[in-house]
């Protein structure tokens, strides 16, 4: 069990901050933010940081065995296209990426799921991007959200009352985006009543409207980690991620729980590769390894 210290929401943003206070639920778009070298030689290395972890997912009322990968990495991105860009130049816009999977059984078939997130690291921003998909042998779902003017929302599905749609949301803290901008400035991350979209994995996976919803967030510090949730009431849905007190804030663990299911994900291993690179059947031990904790 852990042990919970009485720190919930002020306390760890003021120790990590060293400000008056820090609780907060807005964002501040256009502020800059001043990069320290030790971000810079962790994240600007030529390398991803890739971690695996142990997955336990909820999936029709049944617990089932999966993996999950955190893949971290910069790039420089195209605001306008709103993909990566081939080459940095005056234009480009550097980013954190996120590309998180999950992988699980159900019965006979498989579920893969993938989220893409591209966080931008210099400036108080929301997610430029964020994609999910997900493929089972019934079919496959994707939405996706653009950061313009508004966030403008593309969603695909292969149920009747989903189907295909377009449309506009005003901006407002996106679930998706929490996983990236921890990495960067844990103080950044709003705590107390907040409006947030829950993460589109979430949304399409349960078959629920992706707009935004009343949530509560929440900073605490923990013997070893701090740890940082969001509660949404209305959903009987929280998420908690776990999370190392120092840069660059490894994520070591996070849960999911919705009603009496509780979906889990535990730290196994973390590596920093340059994995477009390994492509040979010869490297496939690297994956081994990956998994298998060594």
């Amino acid at each position: 069990m852990r042990f919970f210290l009485t720190f919930v929401t002020l306390l760890p943003i003021l120790i990590l901050t060293g400000c008056n206070d820090k609780t907060k639920a807005d964002l501040n778009p256009g502020n800059e933010r001043v990069l320290s070298e030790a971000f810079s030689s962790y994240w600007y290395n030529a390398t991803a940081e890739i971690t695996s972890y142990s997955l336990q997912m909820e999936r029709y009322g049944e617990m089932r065995d999966g993996t999950a990968v955190l893949i971290y990495v910069t790039e420089d991105f195209l605001a306008d296209e709103q993909v990566k860009a081939n080459r940095k130049d005056e234009t480009t816009i550097p980013i954190l990426k996120l590309n998180s999977t999950k992988n699980f059984m159900t019965g006979i078939y498989p579920y893969a799921m993938m989220s893409s997130t591209f966080y931008p690291v210099l400036e108080e921003s929301h997610a430029l991007k964020v994609s999910t998909s997900i493929q089972e042998w019934c079919g496959i779902t994707y939405a996706q959200i653009n950061n313009r003017n508004t966030f403008e929302i593309t969603s695909h599905s292969y149920f009747q009352n989903e189907a295909d749609q377009n449309f506009n949301l005003e901006k407002t803290w996106l679930e998706d985006e929490f996983w990236t901008l921890l990495r960067i400035d844990p103080a950044a991350l709003p705590t107390g009543e907040i409006t947030v979209i829950p993460s589109l994995e979430f949304t399409r996976l349960r078959h629920k409207t992706i707009k935004p919803m009343r949530a509560i967030g929440t900073f605490a510090e923990e013997e070893t980690m701090f740890s940082y949730s969001v509660h949404y009431p209305s959903l009987e849905r929280t998420l908690t991620i776990w999370f190392e007190k120092e840069a660059p804030y490894v994520i070591e663990e996070w849960e999911e729980q919705i009603g009496e299911f509780t979906s889990t994900a535990v730290k196994i291993n973390q590596i920093q590769e340059a994995y477009w690179n390994n492509t040979a059947n010869s490297e496939e031990a690297m994956r081994e390894n990956l998994f298998n904790g060594n």
